[in-house]
C-alpha cells in the first residue's frame, strides 16, 4: 500500500507577500458639517479632538482620526492657552516620528526631511492621526490628497521618492502641487498613519491662529472648517506560505478511509486485476512530530490512479 504521509522539501514550500489596497474617502461633509458636530468628541484633558463617521452616541459609529496641534515654543510663552500641553504634544509626536539627534535631544520636524543638511524646521504643527481601521498596515505611497479651502496637498512622487530616516518607518513630503512642485507643507508617515502639517505655511496661517490664543480643540475646529476633501489608499499586507503537495503516479492510489477495504478486499475493485483508484478530497499539514496543524479541503474530489500525477497547491495566509 502507498504511504499515507509524505515529507515536504524546501523546494515544495514558497513564501509570498501580497499588498491589498482600499480607497478611503473622507469628505468635508463628514468632517465639518453633516452631523452638526455630533460626530466630534472633545475630552476633558483637551489634548486632541476625535472625529467619527457617525454621531458619537450611535452604535454604528467608527473612530476615523484625531486632530491636535503643538509647537516647539512661542514668543508669548506661558501666557498662551494650554501652552504646556501644546509643547508636550509637539515633543511627544517629534520623538516618535522624528527621533533623537546625536546629543540625545528630540529632533524638530525637518521640512524637507534632510536632517543632515539642516534647513527649515516645522516648529508649529497640526497632527492628523488616522485610525488603524482606515490605514490598515500603512497608507499607500503616492495616494494621499488633502484638499482644504485654501490649497490642496499631495504626497507627489512618493512611490519612488520617500524618506526612511524616521524611527516610525517611511514618510513622504506633502506638496502644494500634484506634480511635486510648489511648497512643502508637511509629512505623511505611511506606517504610522499620521500626517504632520506645518502651521507656518500660508496654507494654514490664513485662517488658523498659532500665536497661542486658540485652545487645541479650537484649533481642531478651525482645521475642520477648512476641510474640503481627503483621500488615500490603505494597504493590507497579506503574507502567504504556499505548499506544493506532489502526488507521484505510485502514491496515494489507495484511500485511507476504512470503508475502502472490506474483508481484506478493495471494495472499488470488481476483479483483482483492476487498477487501484482513489479520490483526493482533503490535505492535512502535519508538524515534524505528526501533529495535525492545518486542513485544506478541495472544492471537488480529484481522481487519482497510478497513471497520473498531481500537484496540489495549498496556500496559508496570515
Amino acid at each position: 500500500m502507498a504511504t499515507v504521509f509524505k515529507n515536504l522539501t524546501n523546494n515544495d514550500v514558497a513564501q509570498t507577500k501580497t499588498l491589498l489596497n482600499e480607497a478611503i474617502p473622507l469628505t468635508g461633509t463628514i468632517v465639518s458639517g453633516t452631523y452638526d458636530d455630533e460626530n466630534i468628541q472633545n475630552y476633558t484633558h483637551g489634548m486632541f479632538q476625535s472625529v467619527y463617521d457617525y454621531p458619537v452616541l450611535s452604535a454604528s459609529s467608527n473612530h476615523i482620526f484625531d486632530i491636535t496641534y503643538g509647537y516647539v515654543t512661542s514668543s508669548t510663552g506661558a501666557t498662551n492657552t494650554q501652552d504646556a500641553k501644546k509643547r508636550n504634544i509637539y515633543n511627544q509626536m517629534a520623538q516618535v516620528l522624528a527621533g533623537y539627534d546625536v546629543t540625545s535631544s528630540i529632533r524638530k520636524f525637518d521640512l524637507d526631511g534632510n536632517y543632515a543638511a539642516g534647513g527649515d524646521t516645522m516648529n508649529e504643527c497640526v497632527f492628523l492621526n488616522y485610525s488603524r481601521l482606515l490605514t490598515k498596515d500603512e497608507v499607500k505611497k503616492g495616494s494621499y490628497t488633502l484638499e482644504l479651502t485654501t490649497n490642496t496637498l499631495y504626497d507627489a512622487g512618493a512611490q519612488n521618492s520617500y524618506k526612511i530616516n524616521s524611527p516610525a518607518g517611511e514618510y513622504g513630503l506633502l506638496y502644494t502641487a500634484s506634480d511635486g512642485g510648489g511648497s512643502v507643507v508637511g509629512h505623511i508617515y505611511y506606517q504610522a498613519g499620521i500626517a504632520v502639517l506645518t502651521s507656518s505655511a500660508d496654507t494654514f496661517s490664513e485662517y488658523l491662529d498659532f500665536t497661542g490664543s486658540l485652545s487645541i480643540s479650537g484649533a481642531a475646529d478651525s482645521v475642520r472648517s477648512e476641510w474640503t476633501d481627503n483621500s488615500f489608499n490603505n494597504t493590507t499586507e497579506l503574507n502567504s506560505t504556499i505548499y506544493f503537495c506532489r502526488l507521484n503516479p505510485n502514491e496515494f492510489n489507495y484511500s485511507s478511509n476504512p470503508t475502502y477495504v472490506s474483508d481484506s478486499r478493495v471494495t472499488v475493485k470488481n476483479i483483482s486485476s483492476d487498477q487501484p483508484v482513489s479520490y483526493i478530497t482533503t490535505i492535512g499539514l502535519y508538524s515534524a512530530d505528526n501533529e495535525l496543524l492545518a486542513v485544506a479541503k478541495l472544492s471537488e474530489p480529484i481522481k487519482k490512479t497510478d497513471s497520473n500525477a498531481l500537484t496540489l497547491r495549498v496556500r496559508m495566509d496570515y
